[in-house]
């Protein structure tokens, strides 16, 4: 490039052409990835940074394009010392993009990487007569210049096509140094038998060629579906405006004219495989969502049949849940298994509590007293019944009546269920001494006892509840009656499968309504 001011036009042109839009990519890449990551300190400085870089670039290629003199080769310095800021900056924007929650912040940095090098290149391109090796000359100041690789685009497969042996070999060489892989063809039928039989990702067309021209060849390029996925550069000797205005038209992708600027080629090349891989990605993408809609009309045709199981299983799960822990709630739907719930025979321990007190309390209180005392009462003991894991039987006002054991068999059920009743009774502790302040003198009672029972669901449909039936239920309840406030009244046959492990006082006879003999219990102290 001569200095003539024809040449010097031409090199703003080409700046406002290529290194403004490299740079403006650089800018706004980097600021999309900053901002993912705005909240976290340790990109505050490198967001500073690199916004100041940026800043004094835009302003360093202003004063390029606004001044179009030589001069302006100080800026052009600016502006490539504020382009390596973030060339420097590149490890701190690697781990931005691992801390962005966006999977293409890698991508995006590679990107950026690219675009800043190939502007860094741009800004110290001059053609001059006799440089001194390592330096180039701009405007009035000559600086060092760093060793900057461009590691470019991944490599791809170019077709050449021109009728001049020599303008296909210049092609050639100079694509084959940006590490691409090129294909020459002399004519266009050459060309087509050659992206008959090889994958192409660009091809660059000369447009005067006998035979058949660069107008032709688009022509047949646009009436074949594969064929018009792969971008064409024009470049010709031909620069009107009319000429560029067709090619465009017809289907190119870009026009060069000769003789073309390297430069120049490198970016208009690299910017068609660049836009050729994203409609690629997009196809595929395409593709894909394809198959999933597939995937899902497959599956919608047995949609209507897996909501009603669910809704199923939703309504089963809320069934048992009145009645189960979470916990076995959740086992017996997950098996898919409702036999538990039949009505059967099982060894079960039972557990009954209520209030001491409770009767004369209700009514000599105001009923939104009463529900504050009872709200205690369930919030302490129904958090203890699900650590426990026991089936609820019985829930109503200061009652409750809950069994181990059944529908999901448990080991050492009796253990289990003195275990709860002594928990209780050191949780109950904290409620009723707020009673107790309030004037409310209630205490809680327990009994236990351990036998077999009948078991299964009881009640009718859209009221179902699960309970148990026998005398270990009634001798569970009757204890209960007797056991004073703070006691925990067991039956004789608890007692001996505890053995040493509870501490009781001496064994009582108790005379119980539904019982002909007396019935030996123990407190458990």
């Amino acid at each position: 490039m001569e200095g003539s001011p024809g040449a010097t036009d031409s090199y703003i042109a080409t700046l406002q052409e290529d290194l403004r839009s490299q740079l403006n990519l650089v800018l706004n890449l980097t600021d999309l990835l900053l901002d993912d990551v705005a909240d976290d300190d340790r990109f505050e400085a490198v967001s500073e940074d690199l916004a100041s870089a940026g800043r004094r670039a835009q302003a360093a290629l202003e004063d390029v394009l606004e001044k179009r003199k030589l001069d302006a080769g100080l800026a052009l310095d600016a502006l490539r010392r504020a382009l390596e800021v973030f060339l420097e900056r590149l490890p701190d924007l690697d781990a931005a993009a691992a801390a962005s929650p966006r999977p293409d912040g890698a991508h995006d940095v590679a990107r950026i990487e690219a675009a800043a090098r190939r502007a860094f290149a741009l800004a110290g391109h001059r053609a001059i007569a006799r440089p001194v090796p390592g330096e180039v000359l701009v405007g009035r100041s000559t600086v060092a210049l760093r060793a900057v690789p461009d590691k470019g685009p991944a490599a791809a497969t170019i077709l050449v096509v021109d009728d001049s042996p020599t303008d296909r070999e210049v092609l050639a060489r100079r694509l084959g140094g940006f590490g691409h892989r090129v294909l020459s063809a002399e004519g266009a039928r050459a060309a087509l038998a050659i992206l008959a039989d090889q994958q192409v990702d660009l091809v660059l067309l000369d447009l005067v060629m006998p035979e058949m021209n660069g107008y032709e060849l688009l022509e047949v390029r646009e009436d074949d579906e594969r064929l018009r996925e792969i971008p064409v550069i024009m470049v010709s000797a031909r620069t009107g405006l009319a000429t560029i205005v067709d090619c465009i038209e017809m289907g190119a992708e870009d026009y060069l004219p000769k003789p073309f600027d390297p430069v120049l080629l490198e970016a208009r090349v690299n910017a068609s495989l660049e836009r050729k891989r994203l409609a690629d990605q997009e196809r595929a993408l395409l593709e894909t969502v394809r198959q999933q809609a597939e995937s899902m009309a497959e599956l919608n045709t047995t949609l209507e049949s897996r909501v009603r199981q669910q809704v199923d299983e939703i309504g089963r799960l809320a069934q048992l849940r009145r009645f189960l822990s979470p916990q076995v709630a959740d086992a017996i739907v997950s098996s898919g298994d409702q036999s538990p719930l039949e009505t059967h025979r099982r060894e079960i321990a039972v557990l009954f509590c209520d209030l001491r007190g409770f009767t004369a309390f209700a009514e000599s209180s105001e009923p939104e007293e009463v529900m504050d005392v009872l709200a205690d009462f369930h919030e302490v003991v129904g958090a203890l019944v699900h650590d426990y894991e026991a089936t609820v039987g019985f829930f109503a006002g200061d009652g409750l009546m809950v069994f181990f054991n059944d529908p999901v068999r448990v080991p050492d059920p009796a253990r289990r269920a003195v275990r709860l009743a002594v928990r209780m009774r050191e949780a109950m502790a904290v409620p009723m001494g707020r009673w107790r302040k309030r004037g409310h003198e209630l205490g809680l009672g327990v009994g236990v006892a351990q036998g077999y029972a009948t078991l299964g669901r009881i009640g009718f449909e859209g009221r179902y509840d699960y309970g148990a039936i026998g005398s270990v239920v009634n001798l569970a309840a009757r204890l209960c009656d007797q056991a004073t406030p703070g006691q925990i009244l067991i039956s004789g046959r608890v007692q001996v499968t505890m053995g040493d492990d509870v501490e009781v006082d001496e064994p009582r006879d108790l005379s119980l309504k539904g019982f002909h003999a007396p019935v030996r219990s123990f407190n458990v102290r």
